[in-house]
């Protein structure tokens, strides 16, 4: 069963009574309320804005994470990431980031992270409830710096729920979620919802919790 949501009331159903892929709700707004409530909740906005009129939010009941203290990093990025060739910062550059993440698809069929959700997202990071994590390269003079990876995601209490990643350089992207897992090991984070499997993430230590699971850890 798909939900009907509008602007004024500030709700969302039983993720239970969903479909199957965990569509389980259509249109409403993006305040930062409401994104909050959806988060809270495990529920969140994804649909492709030039092929839907409608907003569409999704709760699949199979949570796809990763635990900090499971990250699993490989033999190579071991070897990188001892080669201090980048480092890693935290909400140094969002708009840098999540700008990267867009550009990076834009021109794709079912492409997700248009204006109207970049200023979303930056709503939320102006009010602590939503972080990047950076990766800096050296350019081609000593001096200069540049973003050549990261993340971004939204934060409640012990959660990180990860929106999007990019690399301009191979296993950027890796850092940075190694790096997020590192820290949120070091102060207590929970987990991070990756909110759909990729062999990436898998490769990364994602896994399948149960959608019960997943909220009582939240609500810790």
């Amino acid at each position: 069963m798909i939900f009907q949501l509008d602007d004024n009331e500030l709700w969302f159903p039983d993720p239970h009574l969903g479909e199957e892929d965990g569509l389980i709700a259509v249109g409403g707004d993006l305040s930062v309320d409401r994104l909050l409530l959806a988060y809270s909740h495990g529920i969140f906005p994804w649909y492709g804005f030039r092929e839907n009129p409608e907003r569409l939010w999704f709760c699949p009941l199979k949570r796809f994470v990763i635990f900090p203290d499971e990250i699993h990093i490989s033999h190579s990025m071991r070897t990188l990431m001892n080669k201090h060739l980048y480092h890693v910062t935290i909400n140094k550059d969002f708009a840098g980031v999540i700008h990267h993440c867009s550009e990076l698809r834009i021109h794709e069929r079912g492409a997700w992270l248009g204006e109207e959700m970049i200023e979303a997202y930056t709503r939320l990071y102006e009010q602590n409830l939503a972080a990047s994590v950076e990766v800096w390269g050296q350019g081609d003079k000593e001096e200069s710096s540049q973003l050549v990876g990261g993340l971004y995601g939204v934060t409640i209490g012990p959660a990180f729920f990860g929106e999007s990643m990019f690399s301009l350089v191979p296993n950027a992207s890796k850092l940075a979620l190694i790096y997020l897992a590192q820290v949120m090991q070091a102060f207590g984070g929970r987990f991070i919802d990756c909110q759909f499997e990729t062999p990436h993430l898998k490769s990364m230590g994602g896994r399948y919790i149960s959608y019960e699971e997943y909220m009582r850890l939240l609500n810790q």
